[in-house]
């Protein structure tokens, strides 16, 4: 190849590169969850892996930090030590994880007798993967995590694991 082949390659591959980024940032941010599916979310009759029913109207007017998972789910069971220290860490400024198993209830209530954790867990079932479809998971893929402010909009959603530094940022800035 010549040396005006590379030169075309290269630019070829960093105009790709750039379309890929914009996209992506673009696909971020239109993902969000609308205000049907947050009021969805509230509206659902959650239920806790022992059977109790969950009052949601206590999770109105704090910022929340909703992560869809299941403990099938690799990096679902690697990032819950994280989203228990940084419940931990917020939870004195208004803010509240909430776990929601996209698993059956034997399975997160034998999980959880393994790994404790110090924020709500709910189930979520069939009901609950539709919930994640209509906050913006599209893939149905696990884990995915919104964040909502205390007003009741969602400000960013992550699919995949969130690292801690990028949770803390996210949580800030819904703040």
């Amino acid at each position: 190849m010549n040396r005006r082949q590379w030169i075309g390659i290269i630019g070829f591959n960093l105009v790709a590169l750039a379309a890929g980024m914009a996209t992506s940032k673009w696909i971020f941010k239109t993902e969000l969850a609308d205000d049907p599916a947050i009021k969805a979310f509230f509206a659902n009759s959650w239920q806790t892996p022992d059977g109790k029913s969950v009052e949601t109207k206590e999770w109105r007017g704090k910022v929340l930090v909703v992560n869809f998972w299941a403990s099938w789910c690799p990096p679902c069971v690697e990032e819950m030590p994280t989203l228990d220290k940084l419940q931990a860490e917020f939870k004195s400024q208004n803010v509240l994880f909430v776990g929601i198993g996209i698993d059956s209830p034997s399975n997160i209530r034998e999980f959880l007798e393994k790994t404790q954790v110090s924020y709500p867990i709910v189930i979520g079932g069939l009901e609950g993967s539709n919930i994640s479809k209509q906050m913006g998971n599209a893939q149905g893929a696990l884990p995915y995590t919104v964040i909502i402010n205390a007003q009741g909009k969602a400000t960013s959603s992550k699919l995949g694991k969130i690292s801690e530094e990028e949770l803390r940022s996210v949580i800030k800035s819904a703040l």
